[in-house]
C-alpha cells in the first residue's frame, strides 16, 4: 500500500513541476493511512517561502466559469439564480473525477476517498447519533446534496462527458466532490484585476450570484471592494485561520476580492490551530518572482525546524438548543410576541460549547474579571427605568447567551404581561406611535414585566427534553460507558489510542465512525446534563428572590 501511495506522489509532483509550482522550503510526504499526505520543511534556503503556486492553477469560479466544457453550462445555471459560486467548483471537481484521461488526475488520485464526516457513516453508525443535532443536520444536509445531485448535476455531467466518462457518475461521486471541497478550500485573497481583467463597467463580468453564507467571496460582485489589500512588495496577504470560510489579512489598502478555491500543492498542509505558516498572493511577483502566484509563508519568527511539518489553520469547528417553532407557532399571542423577538434581533436557538461553564455555578473558578461584572450589571439596570426589578444576585454566574434568554423571556410572557409590555412601550414613545421603540427599550420592557423566572422555567424544560431524546434508544451516560469499554475498536482515533489494540476479552468490534458516534453522543448528554444543573441552579436562586 505505502509503494502505491509513493508511486501516486512522483506523478503529483511531476504534475505540480510541470504545471509551475516550486517547493522551495518544503516537501510532500505520506504520512500513513491514517492521516494522508502532509508537508514537511526542509533545509533550503527559502527566506521563509515555502511554496510557490501559479494563480492559474488554483480551482476557482473564475477558473470554472473559463473552462471549455463546463464554463458555459454554469454560466447559464448562475444566471438563472439557483446555484452559487460554491456549487461551480464542486461540480467541476465532480466532473474530472469522472472523465477518461482528466488533466487533473495527478492531482485528484492524491486526494482522500474516505471521510470521518457523519455524511459517510452507514446506516447503522449514524444511528448511534440519534437525538442530537447533528444526526437531524446530517439526515437533513444528504436529502439536499441527494436533490442537488439529482436535479443539476447527474444530467450536466452526462451530456458535457458523453463519450469521455469513464464510468457512469453516481451520488458518491458528487459526495466525494463536496467533502472535498469543505475539507480542502481556503479562502484567496485576489487582487481585483485577476478577478474582473475586463472593464468592471462590462456586464458581462456580473455574473456571480449573492452567497449569503460568505460575506467576502466572489459572489460580492456588486462593484464593493472589501478593505483588505497588498502590503509593501505589492503581496495580498491572509493568516491561516479559516471559521467558516473566514479570514484576516495584515494590510488595510483596499483591492483585493476574497475568493474561496483549491489550492493544489498548499491544500496538502494539514490542520493545526497553531498554524507554522500563511498563504499570501504575489500580484506583481516582487516577493516570489512568480508574478500572480501564491505561495506559502512561515509563520516563525526564526528559522523554521528541519523535517517539521508545517500546519495551518482551517479554523475552529457545543451543543444547541432551540425553542420548537411548532410550539411557538401555537402560541395564542405568536404574532405579537413574533414582533417583539423581531425588534430585539433574538434568536430561537444558540450553542452551548463547553467552555461556557468555566464561569458557571459549579466552575470552582473565581468570580469573573471586573470589566464584564459592570457590562452585564450596567444592562440588567438600564432593564429596569423603575427600579422595582433588581440586578439578579446570579447574574455573573449565568452561563447562557443572554440573547437567547431575551427570546426566551419573550416566548414566555402570560397575556398580563405582555399587556404590561405594551403600556411601558406606550408610556416611552407614545400611543401615536411617533416613532418605534428600539430593540434595548423593548429588552427593558419585556425584563421590567416578567424577568427571569419564565425564561429559565423555559430553558430547564429544553434542557430535559434535550436530555430525554439524547438518552432515547441508547439510554444514560453509563450505557455508553458500558459500550465503550466493551467494544474493540478498528482504526480507533491515534489521539485516544492507549497503546494497546489487542481485542480479546473485548465484546464487540466496532468501526471507528461508531466509535467516534457513541463518544460524540456521551459528550453531548455529558454537556447536556452540566448545563441543566446551571440552569436548574439559576431557577432556584431567581424564585428564591421573587419571594
Amino acid at each position: 500500500m505505502e509503494g502505491q501511495e509513493e508511486a501516486k506522489l512522483d506523478r503529483f509532483l511531476h504534475w505540480l513541476q510541470v504545471n509551475g509550482v516550486e517547493l522551495r522550503g518544503c516537501n510532500i510526504r505520506y504520512c500513513g493511512p491514517n492521516k494522508g499526505f502532509g508537508i514537511f520543511s526542509t533545509n533550503d534556503d527559502s527566506k521563509g517561502i515555502l511554496l510557490v503556486s501559479p494563480l492559474d492553477l488554483a480551482i476557482t469560479p473564475m477558473r470554472v466559469l473559463q473552462d471549455p466544457t463546463l464554463g458555459p453550462k454554469c454560466r447559464a445555471m448562475l444566471e438563472e439564480g439557483d446555484v452559487d459560486d460554491r456549487f461551480l467548483m464542486i461540480l467541476f471537481l465532480t466532473m474530472e473525477h469522472v472523465r477518461k484521461n482528466s488533466s487533473w488526475k495527478p492531482y485528484l488520485d492524491m486526494l482522500p476517498t474516505t471521510f470521518g464526516t457523519p455524511l459517510w457513516f452507514t446506516d447503522e453508525e449514524l444511528s448511534e447519533l440519534k437525538g442530537t443535532t447533528l444526526y437531524r443536520a446530517t439526515e437533513l444536509q444528504k436529502k439536499k446534496l441527494q436533490a442537488l445531485f439529482s436535479d443539476k448535476v447527474k444530467h450536466v455531467v452526462q451530456d458535457l462527458l458523453d463519450g469521455e466518462l469513464e464510468r457512469e457518475v453516481c451520488f458518491e461521486d458528487f459526495l466525494w466532490a463536496n467533502s472535498i471541497f469543505w475539507a480542502r478550500a481556503l479562502n484567496i485573497p485576489l487582487p481585483r484585476s485577476y478577478v474582473f481583467p475586463q472593464s468592471l463597467e462590462d456586464p458581462e463580468n456580473c455574473f456571480l450570484p449573492l452567497n449569503k453564507e460568505f460575506g467576502a467571496s466572489l459572489s460580492q460582485i456588486s462593484g464593493e471592494v472589501l478593505s483588505h489589500g497588498k502590503d509593501e512588495n505589492g503581496s495580498h496577504s491572509c493568516e491561516g485561520k479559516r471559521e467558516g470560510t473566514e479570514a484576516t489579512s495584515t494590510s488595510t489598502q483596499p483591492e483585493t476580492i476574497w475568493v474561496e478555491g483549491l489550492v493544489p500543492g498548499i491544500d496538502f498542509c494539514n490542520h493545526d490551530i497553531m498554524a507554522a505558516a500563511t498563504w499570501e498572493v504575489d500580484e506583481t511577483g516582487s516577493t516570489t518572482g512568480v508574478p500572480s502566484s501564491m505561495y506559502l509563508l512561515s509563520a516563525e519568527r526564526y528559522a523554521i525546524q528541519t523535517e517539521k511539518e508545517i500546519c495551518i489553520s482551517y479554523g475552529n469547528k457545543g451543543n444547541e438548543v432551540h425553542y420548537p417553532i411548532g410550539a411557538f407557532q401555537s402560541d395564542a399571542f405568536a404574532d405579537s410576541k413574533a414582533r417583539l423577538l423581531e425588534i430585539q434581533k433574538t434568536e430561537m436557538r444558540c450553542l452551548l460549547p463547553r467552555n461556557l461553564l468555566d464561569h458557571g455555578f459549579f466552575s470552582g473558578s473565581p468570580p469573573q474579571d471586573e470589566d464584564r461584572n459592570k457590562y452585564q450589571s450596567g444592562q440588567h439596570c438600564n432593564y429596569s427605568w423603575s427600579g422595582q426589578r433588581k440586578v439578579p444576585c446570579y447574574l455573573n454566574k449565568l452561563v447562557f447567551p443572554e440573547n437567547f434568554l431575551t427570546a426566551l423571556r419573550t416566548i414566555a410572557m402570560e397575556e398580563e404581561e405582555l399587556n404590561q409590555v405594551s403600556s411601558l412601550l406606550e408610556e416611552l414613545v407614545g400611543c401615536g406611535e411617533e416613532r418605534p421603540p428600539s430593540d434595548i427599550e423593548v429588552k427593558a420592557a419585556v425584563w421590567e414585566a416578567c424577568g427571569d423566572s419564565g425564561a429559565l422555567q423555559m430553558l430547564v424544560d429544553l434542557l430535559h427534553m434535550k436530555m430525554l431524546e439524547l438518552e432515547e434508544g441508547s439510554g444514560k451516560e453509563a450505557c455508553d460507558n458500558e459500550l465503550l469499554e466493551k467494544a474493540c475498536v478498528t482504526e480507533i482515533p491515534e489521539e485516544y489510542a492507549s497503546g494497546n489494540t489487542d481485542c480479546r476479552g473485548k465484546e464487540k468490534l466496532t468501526s471507528r465512525n461508531m466509535w467516534s458516534s457513541i463518544v460524540y453522543r456521551k459528550g453531548q448528554k455529558q454537556l447536556t446534563r452540566l448545563f441543566l444543573k446551571e440552569a436548574e441552579h439559576a431557577l432556584q436562586l431567581c424564585l428564591s428572590e421573587q419571594q
